[in-house]
């Protein structure tokens, strides 16, 4: 058995020909887990060949537009686009409840009973969250928004962490400590790095402390694209680095 890692949307809130909002899939025997369902994920979903109809949970990282604004949109495609009956569970950190509930405010109660069953859960650092009999979802939280948190998905195959939108982070370094993959975001070259996210070399620095195995980046904007990704990670990351794009699959075990 494998855990497998498809990198759905790999941009950022900039429009781009090539490159979705975030979004990606975890799929592991029957669980499927999409993480992030930013701008074009349905399509993009559907695109690579995902069973998107079947998606056993959603779990978001923050509640900016890039990382949750199609979530309505899924919701709405499994109500009327299938026949639906398997419950959906939708998780998120502390505020993810209170989200929906405003969501339902806006596109209408439906959200909450869209004629499938579904949970939605806040889930808390330190709690993990059982994914099946044999996974869990675990959150940490990150310095980019005030609920933003990492998300790491644990199996008997290994551990995949992905940091959602984060600025630098010893605590994030500790908590994904010999990840076997690291799904980091790598947003802006150096000149033009901002709080709250992460450069190449920061990416870099990241993975090295945190001694994964594997480092995939994910989280493009247009500017970063213009240096040598791979030349200021390995400044300091020695390991495996893979400039994901939309629709590549990484699989571990």
């Amino acid at each position: 058995m494998t855990l497998s890692l498809v990198t759905v949307g790999t941009g950022t809130v900039a429009p781009s020909a090539t490159r979705g909002s975030p979004a990606h899939w975890v799929e592991r025997d029957g669980l499927r887990l999409l993480m992030d369902c930013g701008a074009g994920a349905m399509h993009a979903l559907e695109r690579f060949g995902l069973p998107w109809e079947h998606v056993t949970h959603v779990a978001l990282t923050h509640f900016h537009a890039d990382h949750c604004g199609e979530l309505p949109a899924l919701l709405f495609a499994l109500r009327h686009a299938t026949k639906r009956e398997e419950p959906l569970v939708i998780l998120g950190p502390p505020g993810t409840v209170g989200l929906m509930r405003r969501l339902a405010d806006a596109y209408g109660p439906w959200l909450l009973d869209p004629g499938y069953p579904i949970g939605i859960l806040d889930v808390q650092a330190g709690e993990p969250f059982p994914l099946g009999a044999d996974a869990a979802l675990e959150v940490h939280p990150t310095p980019h928004s005030d609920e933003s948190v990492a998300l790491a998905v644990l199996a008997p195959e290994g551990r995949v962490v992905y940091t959602g939108d984060t600025g630098p982070s010893d605590d994030l370094a500790s908590w994904a400590s010999g990840a076997d993959l690291l799904l980091a975001e790598c947003s802006l070259p150096e000149a033009e790095r901002l709080e709250g996210h992460l450069t190449p070399a920061a990416a870099g620095s990241l993975a090295a402390a945190a001694q994964v195995k594997r480092l995939v980046l994910t989280h493009f904007y247009p500017a970063v694209e213009t240096v040598d990704i791979r030349a200021e990670v390995a400044r300091s990351f020695a390991g495996p680095v893979s400039l994901a794009a939309d629709g590549d699959r990484f699989e571990i075990g």
